[in-house]
């Protein structure tokens, strides 16, 4: 899957993780579309979650939550361009391709999230800095 920067419909900022590794996963993620609409969504996975289980799952619920906010706009995602950003480079070059899923754990995640991107007509997956999703998740 290849990645192109496209000027976004729909922007997701999204970031996961576990205390403990595995341990209680959590994640968050912010969804923002061209009507200035944002919002912000905190997660619990419970236990037994590694941090690369979390940042899967919670990019996985805020493309669930894209796909549900463009029929809510009377609009499909073929048709529009999804932008992804997120502070775990795994997840960026897994999901381009420039990465090989390893871990058995990762390889079902991988594939649904994937399959969501896949939806849109156009979408943009790229790393950030921690310090600019702090800014964004506020945490």
């Amino acid at each position: 899957m290849v990645s192109k920067q496209c000027d976004p419909d729909l922007s997701i900022v999204c970031d996961g993780g576990s205390l403990g590794n595995p341990g209680r996963g959590y994640g968050s993620y912010r969804l923002s579309d061209r009507t200035g609409a944002s919002r912000l969504v905190r997660l619990e996975f419970g236990d037994g979650v590694t941090n690369n289980q979390a940042e899967y799952r919670t990019l996985i619920a805020a493309i669930d939550a894209a796909i549900e906010r463009a029929a809510a706009l009377g609009q499909r995602p073929e048709d529009l361009c999804l932008q992804i950003r997120t502070d775990s480079q795994l997840l960026v070059e897994q999901l381009t391709g420039r990465w090989k899923v390893r871990h058995p754990a990762l390889t079902p995640l991988h594939a649904r999230a994937s399959a969501l991107v896949a939806r849109f007509g156009r979408h943009d997956i790229a790393w950030q800095p921690r310090a600019q999703t702090v800014r964004v998740l506020g945490h």
